[in-house]
């Protein structure tokens, strides 16, 4: 009999899918997982550092109160009229995660930019999988 169960990545994204649900941003909401072995080490969703004000709640974010017609997607997050306040979730999970990243696998609702491409690398994540097929470095 084939198991019913869904396969890992799926399980783990549908984790990271219920974890996006946290987000305080207006635009986008992304969650992200990181796994090491079996085990879930950290989690995290896009928003405003920890006690900062907030965009969904609070309005601060400057991005947030822009149209999509204004600041199109793709357009940097960190620079211009398009800057964000918000951690990405990708960023958000290794920073809580520290050094159980090496050797995780990451599951992000959404495929990361450039920016978190590159802390994902540097904190020795080896693997990323995301919606639509999408694996990274694997």
């Amino acid at each position: 009999m084939k198991d019913p169960r869904p396969d890992w990545d799926t399980y783990y994204l549908n984790i990271a899918k219920a974890v996006s649900k946290r987000a305080d941003c207006t635009r986008r909401q992304v969650g992200a997982l990181i796994v090491n072995g079996s085990r879930i080490v950290s989690t995290g969703y896009n928003g405003a550092p920890a006690k900062a004000p907030g965009c969904l709640t609070e309005g601060a974010c400057p991005r947030g109160q822009r149209t999509l017609d204004d600041i199109l997607p793709g357009s940097s997050y960190d620079t211009g009229p398009g800057a964000c306040i918000a951690l990405h979730a990708e960023q958000n999970a290794i920073i809580r995660a520290g050094l159980e990243c090496r050797g995780s696998i990451l599951y992000v609702t959404d495929q990361p930019c450039d920016g978190c491409d590159r802390l994902i690398q540097g904190s020795g994540i080896i693997r990323v999988a995301y919606p639509e097929g999408g694996i990274l470095y694997s």
